[in-house]
C-alpha cells in the first residue's frame, strides 16, 4: 500500500512556512506521495455544493507543487484533481512541464471536470460538454509533450507549426489519473489514464466504485489490473481500517488532513509514518 497525504496547498498548508515543513516530515515517514486540490474560486456565501467556506485559502496547485519540489527530493507530486475544463489545454500544459522539470519527473497529473457552476462562469468557462472538452484537452497536451511536432485539430483546440520546449521529464508524459465517481468518470481512467482516484469514499463507497472501474475496464479492453487505484478516506484511518481498503483494491490511501495547525499536522504524519507505512 502506497500512502499520500492530500491537501498540501490548502487551509494551513496554504503557509509556505507550514507546506514545506509538511512535505519535508512526509517524504522522511515514507510517505509515497503529497497531493493538492483545485477551486479557482468559490460561491460567497457558501452554497451547495461548493465544499468550502469563501474565506478557505487554497493554493494553485502547479504553483504550490514546484514550490513543494524544491524543498523535497523523492516524493511525487500530485494533483488531485486540476479542473482541466476550466484550463486553457496549451499553456496547463507548459505549466505542468514545467513542474515536471522543476520536481525532476514526479508530477502525477490528477484531472477532474468539475462542478461547480458559478467557478466556471466567473472564468468564462462554459460548463456544457464538460467531459468530452476535458477529453480533447488532454490529448491536446499529450500531443505538446509528446510530438516532435506538435500538431492538433480538434472541436475546441487547433495548432499547427509551434512547439514549446522544455518537455516534461517523464516519457512520453507525466503520469494521468482520472477522479470522479461516475460511470462516465470510470470510463476516462479506463480509456486514458493509469489510474483512478476517489475522494472522501467509506470502504463500502469504495468497492463501489472499483467495481465500477472493472466495469468500464472491461467494456473498453483494458486490463484492470494494469489501473492504479487510490482513495481518499473519510476520516481516520487505523492499519485494521487500511488493510481492508488493500483487501478490496485500493493500492494508494491518500490521506486528508486532520489537524488545525503545522504542529497537529506534523503529529499526524509522524503517526502514519509509525503505525501505517510499511505495514500494510
Amino acid at each position: 500500500m502506497k500512502f499520500g497525504l492530500f491537501g498540501i496547498n490548502n487551509g494551513v498548508c496554504a503557509s509556505p512556512k507550514t507546506a514545506a515543513a509538511v512535505a519535508r516530515a512526509a517524504e522522511q515517514a515514507g510517505f509515497e506521495s503529497l497531493w493538492t486540490g483545485e477551486h479557482v474560486i468559490v460561491p460567497d456565501p457558501q452554497v451547495p455544493p461548493s465544499p468550502v467556506a469563501p474565506d478557505y485559502p487554497m493554493l494553485d496547485p502547479a504553483i504550490l507543487l514546484a514550490y513543494v519540489a524544491a524543498h523535497t527530493e523523492r516524493i511525487r507530486l500530485g494533483t488531485g484533481i486540476i479542473i482541466l475544463p476550466q484550463r486553457n489545454p496549451v499553456v496547463l500544459a507548459k505549466e505542468l512541464a514545467t513542474t515536471d522539470v522543476l520536481s525532476n519527473g514526479r508530477l502525477i497529473f490528477g484531472i477532474g471536470v468539475g462542478y461547480l457552476k458559478p467557478e466556471f462562469d466567473a472564468i468564462g468557462a462554459p460548463f456544457d460538454h464538460k467531459g468530452a472538452r476535458s477529453e480533447e484537452y488532454l490529448a491536446a497536451m499529450i500531443a505538446l509533450w509528446s510530438q516532435a511536432k506538435p500538431e492538433f485539430s480538434g472541436r475546441w483546440v487547433k495548432f499547427k507549426g509551434v512547439n514549446t520546449m522544455p518537455r516534461p521529464v517523464q516519457k512520453p508524459h507525466p503520469e494521468i489519473v482520472f477522479g470522479g465517481h461516475t460511470p462516465q468518470a470510470f470510463s476516462r481512467a479506463a480509456r486514458l489514464a493509469k489510474g483512478w482516484y476517489g475522494f472522501a469514499l467509506d470502504l463500502e463507497g469504495a468497492k463501489k466504485c472499483i467495481a465500477g472501474v472493472k466495469e468500464a475496464c472491461a467494456k473498453a479492453g483494458r486490463n484492470f489490473a494494469e489501473l492504479e487505484i487510490s482513495v481518499t478516506p473519510r476520516g481516520a484511518v487505523d492499519l485494521d481500517a487500511a488493510k481492508r481498503f488493500a483487501q478490496a483494491g485500493v493500492h494508494r490511501l491518500i490521506l486528508l488532513q486532520r489537524a488545525p495547525d503545522e504542529a497537529g499536522i506534523l503529529g499526524q504524519v509522524s503517526e502514519v509514518g509509525r503505525d501505517l507505512i510499511g505495514r500494510v
